[in-house]
């Protein structure tokens, strides 16, 4: 059964961290709708995200390899010739720039965040409604015209400070950075592509900094604990993958709407269930 339910989970993170609906949202939903503790200590059950976080890293890495091969690339060689003129080397920066306001916003607020926000359904629930609204109001009023090699150092600096925003769960790191991505004028596909390159260095710097302090631990684990983070990690890699793909194709012909109901819906749903539970 724990293999199951850490296989269930896995696949959660995988759809919901690139869809714009907010992945630490679910999975805190899920746990609280549905009881599940994989492990008896917190401890562990913390690594547990953290592997199934670094699956979607994995996922999103293997779709997105050719395109990190080309910016990193682009990234040293303006160390020799310098940004102007070559759209890629400026985006490899810009992608650079936007992800320090979430790095060091997570790093100096972490404690904060465990404490507070993470033990918070109803703030989830709320969070999921405030924040489609507002992703319904940028895709209403967005241009919708801006490609990827046109995007600029403001647009890269406000979705980075907006990226911010999505440590408290609900929020959605891809919900909002392709909702300031269609405020300033990007396509919807624009929006999202440039939301999943700039996750790569998030994602991957955050799934590190939480494991660094963890590979002391692995001789301690508990029984069965391995294979429980094996199979969400490669959940979570498997449906990450497939999610990013779906989610391009669906974007060059389709608006937002059903992310945006869903997240209404949802948020509603758990705003009465937790108001009855605790009413």
């Amino acid at each position: 059964m724990q293999l199951l339910q850490a296989a269930v989970l896995g696949v959660v993170q995988g759809l919901t961290e690139f869809l714009p609906v907010s992945s630490s949202g679910h999975l805190i939903l899920v746990r609280e709708l549905l009881g599940w503790e994989l492990l008896d200590d917190t401890h562990w059950n913390t690594l547990f995200d953290l592997s199934v976080h670094a699956g979607t890293f994995a996922g999103l890495l293997a779709y997105f390899w050719s395109d990190v091969v080309r910016l990193v690339g682009a990234f040293f060689t303006t160390f020799r010739h310098g940004v102007a003129g070559v759209p890629e080397r400026r985006l490899s920066w810009i992608i650079v720039l936007a992800t320090i306001p979430a790095a060091l916003a997570g790093v100096l607020g972490e404690d904060a965040i465990e404490a507070h926000l993470r033990e918070a359904p109803m703030l989830v629930a709320v969070l999921l409604i405030a924040f489609g609204l507002v992703l319904w109001i940028a895709e209403w009023r967005g241009r919708r015209t801006k490609e990827l090699p046109a995007t600029g150092w403001a647009d890269g600096m406000l979705i980075g400070l907006g990226q911010v925003l999505s440590l408290a769960p609900g929020v959605s790191r891809s919900g909002i950075t392709m909702t300031v991505g269609l405020a300033r004028g990007m396509t919807r596909e624009t929006a999202a592509r440039f939301s999943f390159l700039l996750s790569i260095p998030i994602i991957g710097g955050a799934a590190l900094y939480g494991l660094h302090g963890a590979v002391t631990d692995l001789s301690s684990l508990p029984e069965g604990a391995a294979s429980i983070f094996a199979v969400g990690f490669l959940s979570a890699a498997v449906s990450g993958y497939l999610c990013i793909r779906f989610f391009l194709r669906y974007l060059q012909r389709h608006a937002f709407a059903p992310f945006i109901l869903y997240r209404i819906a949802v948020g509603g749903f758990l705003l009465m269930w937790f108001g009855l539970l605790r009413g």
